[in-house]
């Protein structure tokens, strides 16, 4: 235990850490650990793997996953700023040579190889992106002759471009229902939101006109007809799963789900663990939302509280993209759950978005203290 008499980073730290965001994210972390004991041997023995391989390389994720999260958690806001533009620039370069020296993987080119590893860089440019254009909406809400909504457009015209030829339409949605909700939080006129929702629709048009995958998944999912193999027994897992589920280990459909581990591992969880255990971590997600978005409301300074409810909803809305594809009320998309997944790149990328989340979220004294100094100087209220 450290005490509050101690003086030093640690315990600074320690004593002004959002805790319950920081037992959250843990949590999180310790649940996808003990599903992939559930998800992943079955997929490993299908593919010819030991059975506790997906489960070894989980825990190697884990741990640096952890120490990143921790490590970001200690950057002031200014270092979390610039900590996302050179992640979000790096991010952004990754993208582009995907495009070109990628592994093409069913069709598209998301990853890349660097030092045998492969990285999926549009999960680390998420969260990059959320702080970038929350300052840039920041700075213009301070100071309306920079263009700072013109920036964060054209940012955002880059990044979608750049998902789009990949092709990734779920991370392209992901991206600008985000966008979309800092935007409406900076307070741009309805009129700009109106233009900008009629584009976002002539886009979800053009790609199901343009792009065979994307209308085949849309027509699946609307007529029931075609390959549905894997919606039809995540589905037929959840509803085998009931109440209490059947016990861990037991579950039988999760063996011939092809993505148990990594994007229907949450049909797993309702298989064993039953529908009540779902609805636990349903819970653990809406808390995560409704805490940052309650501290964002509370939040005096403008870039703080576009980043933290921005980082949260991208949390909430993947999530929620997640399970719905399992309980077949969106049509099929490969998006992982956050920090219950299996999978390198987004479970270090989460971890990069829960650093930045706890980062910005911590009780700075001296900031307000500041703050109430400012006021009275301004206002002619004498010190106390």
């Amino acid at each position: 235990m450290v005490s509050r008499a101690e003086r030093g980073a640690v315990a600074d730290w320690f004593w002004t850490i959002d805790r319950w965001f920081l037992v959250l994210f843990v949590l999180l972390m310790g649940i996808g650990f003990m599903l992939s004991f559930a998800a992943s041997p079955a997929v490993a023995e299908r593919i010819g793997l030991e059975p506790f391989h997906f489960v070894k390389r989980h825990a190697v994720f884990a741990l640096p996953a952890l120490a990143v999260m921790i490590g970001l958690s200690f950057l002031t806001p200014r270092q979390v700023r610039r900590t996302a533009m050179v992640l979000l620039g790096v991010s952004l370069l990754l993208m582009v040579l995907a495009l070109f020296f990628g592994v093409e993987v069913k069709g598209a080119r998301r990853w890349v190889t660097l030092a045998g590893l492969s990285i999926q860089p549009s999960e680390f440019m998420k969260p990059a992106f959320v702080v970038i254009c929350a300052w840039l909406f920041a700075e213009h809400a301070r100071q309306p002759e920079i263009p700072g909504n013109l920036f964060a457009m054209i940012l955002f015209a880059v990044v979608a471009a750049l998902l789009v030829a990949q092709p990734d339409l779920g991370q392209t949605i992901l991206t600008s229902t985000v966008w979309g909700g800092m935007f409406f939080m900076a307070g741009v006129p309805w009129l700009w939101i109106l233009v900008l929702g009629g584009m976002a629709i002539g886009g979800l048009v053009g790609a199901y006109t343009v792009l065979p995958h994307v209308a085949g998944r849309i027509d699946r999912f609307w007529t029931g007809e075609g390959d549905t193999f894997q919606t039809d027994t995540a589905r037929e897992a959840i509803i085998r799963g009931d109440w209490f589920g059947q016990g861990p280990g037991e579950g039988i459909v999760k063996r011939i789900i092809p993505d148990a581990h990594t994007d229907f591992i949450f049909s797993v969880a309702a298989e064993e663990f039953g529908i009540l255990f779902c609805m636990v971590l349903v819970t653990i997600f809406a808390l995560l939302v409704v805490r940052g978005l309650s501290h964002a409301f509370r939040e005096r300074d403008d870039f703080n509280r576009f980043a933290v409810a921005g980082l949260v909803l991208q949390l909430g809305v993947q999530s929620m993209i997640n399970i719905g594809v399992n309980l077949e009320l969106l049509p099929a998309k490969g998006m992982t759950l956050p920090l219950i997944s299996y999978g390198g790149s987004s479970m270090i990328a989460i971890c990069v978005t829960a650093g930045f989340i706890l980062a910005l979220t911590r009780h700075r004294p001296e900031k307000r203290a500041q703050e109430r100094s400012l006021f009275r100087t301004a206002h002619g209220v004498p010190a106390e």
